[in-house]
């Protein structure tokens, strides 16, 4: 068997090459062995949610022509940063990002695609272009490639037959009968592997509850981590499919950030690693490298902005509440899930411990080293991807910039619960994150220099992220309705299908 044919991908089994690889003769050939009959332009707009346009194949030229060629957009329709007097953008598909449409009746290949403006130049404040200005110039400063992946929450929402009740916010990793959504989530995730997504793995979350006849129940799908482009392209695909499947099937599911008071918040939490030459860069002797303290720095000291990119509706700031497992006070920790980043639990033991769990297997050890990676935990589903992503890698490319990074490092570490009582004194002494878009917008105008050097993000897009939020007006809306469920409950609805 060789590398390719176990690929989820049909296109990558049928081409016999890796998708990094594909061109378009690849396209057509692939269009015309499998009689193909539509080709899918798919981009992000503003909204953070995936575009679609569709194309009928006519001929081979016409084919020729929209591959090579692209198609007009009317760019003011999907970007508040692009005004309506020059608003034409041209869309180009990547072919490396080709995949089967698993939902279309009719055979549909489908594309992701970059946007570039009237002079034939890559647009400055697209979404994807920004995250990749983002690792070039990481890589740039460093010499490392930054990767990334994410843990996707959602909740599945379906009716209650009352068999077989899951326990109320105890549903970590549960098995049918009691977790219900599993078939489901194996399904997407089988999916997702087909439109090239490189899954870890996935399983039921904490958050389980009945409310109104109807089933909230939580899940997570786990990636593993890639260059920082092709995570984000992942995730948006991820929840694409997860949305289609559930409308396929008659359920309905959400990645807001918070769903009802009292009952757990989904995360999309974004773990990261720095690579060289094929080595992972996290680690010196088993220990965490210098590199990595330096990348927690610079998260340390941009966290307040990398709000306006990560949580970027009013929901986000009932998640982020003291006393839960969000994080609410700029630090970091091992293995400590009341901090902003974790370092998670690495292979460095040194120990065969397979060997252990299978006495007849030969002893061996394999290199976990590339394993480690560490973990921001503020962000949720509300995020623009892509200008998280590119966000992150700013902040952890300031952190090599930095002259005092392993200081600060140094004096953001914890290694307690900070919400125990016996600990109030080392909370006190850590900044916190914004508790409202408004507040956000204020710390990305206050560190909006970082993230334009470079020329990463641009000056319009910028000011777009700060106008939007503070748009919400949401200075004292927590603290106004939390103690009111209609009221709370309205804004869940005008939320409900963030990013």
């Amino acid at each position: 068997m060789n590398t390719f044919e176990m690929n989820a991908n049909p296109i990558v089994a049928f081409l016999q090459k890796p998708s990094d690889d594909f061109t378009k003769d690849d396209i057509i050939r692939y269009i015309e062995t499998n009689q193909i009959k539509m080709v899918n332009f798919m981009y992000p707009g503003g909204d953070g949610k995936l575009k679609t346009l569709n194309f009928v194949i006519n001929d081979k030229d016409y084919l020729e022509t929209v591959l090579s060629c692209g198609e007009r957009v009317d760019g003011s329709s999907l970007f508040s940063f692009v005004k309506a007097g020059s608003s034409d953008l041209y869309v180009l598909p990547r072919f490396s990002t080709a995949f089967v449409d698993p939902f279309a009746e009719i055979p549909t290949l489908a594309m992701l695609c970059s946007f570039f403006d009237k002079d034939g130049q890559l647009l400055e404040s697209a979404p994807e272009h920004t995250l990749a200005k983002a690792c070039s110039a990481f890589k740039k400063a460093t010499g490392m490639e930054f990767q990334a992946m994410g843990e996707l929450e959602y909740y599945v929402i379906f009716d209650d037959d009352s068999r077989f009740p899951a326990v109320d916010q105890h549903g970590y990793h549960e098995s049918a009968p009691y977790a219900k959504a599993n078939e489901f989530r194996a399904k997407c995730m089988l999916y997702v592997a087909q439109t090239g997504g490189q899954i870890k793995y996935g399983h039921s979350e904490v958050g389980n509850f009945v409310l109104n006849g109807k089933v909230y129940e939580q899940n997570e799908i786990e990636f593993l981590p890639v260059n920082a482009e092709k995570a984000a392209d992942q995730l948006m695909l991820a929840k694409w499919v997860i949305r289609n499947l559930a409308y396929q099937m008659g359920m309905n599911v959400t990645f807001a950030p918070k769903i009802t008071t009292g009952k757990a918040g989904s995360g999309l939490h974004i773990h990261m690693r720095i690579m060289k030459d094929g080595h992972n860069m996290m680690l010196d002797n088993g220990a965490l490298s210098d590199y990595a303290r330096r990348m927690i720095a610079g998260m340390m000291m941009l966290a307040p902005s990398i709000t306006a990119f990560g949580n970027k509706n009013p929901m986000s700031y009932f998640r982020l509440v003291p006393h839960q497992e969000a994080p609410t006070n700029v630090c970091w920790g091992d293995r400590n899930r009341s901090v902003l980043v974790r370092v998670p639990l690495g292979w460095t033991t040194n120990v065969d411990m397979c060997s252990i769990a299978n006495p007849k297997e030969k002893p061996s050890m394999s290199d976990t080293s590339k394993k480690q990676t560490v973990e921001m935990r503020s962000p949720d589903g509300s995020a623009d991807i892509y200008q998280l992503l590119a966000g992150l890698c700013v902040a952890c490319r300031v952190g090599f910039e930095m002259k005092d990074a392993l200081e600060l490092a140094e004096r953001t570490y914890v290694n307690v619960n900070i919400h125990d009582k016996a600990n109030e004194s080392r909370l006190a002494e850590l900044d916190c994150l914004p508790d409202c878009c408004e507040a956000s917008a204020e710390c990305l105008q206050a560190q909006r220099e970082y993230y334009e050097a470079e020329g990463v993000f641009s000056k319009s897009m910028i000011d777009s992220i700060i106008t939007h939020l503070q748009s919400f007006n949401d200075r004292n809306l927590r603290q106004t309705v939390e103690k009111y469920p209609e009221e709370v409950q309205k804004l869940v609805d005008t939320y409900f299908h963030c990013g």
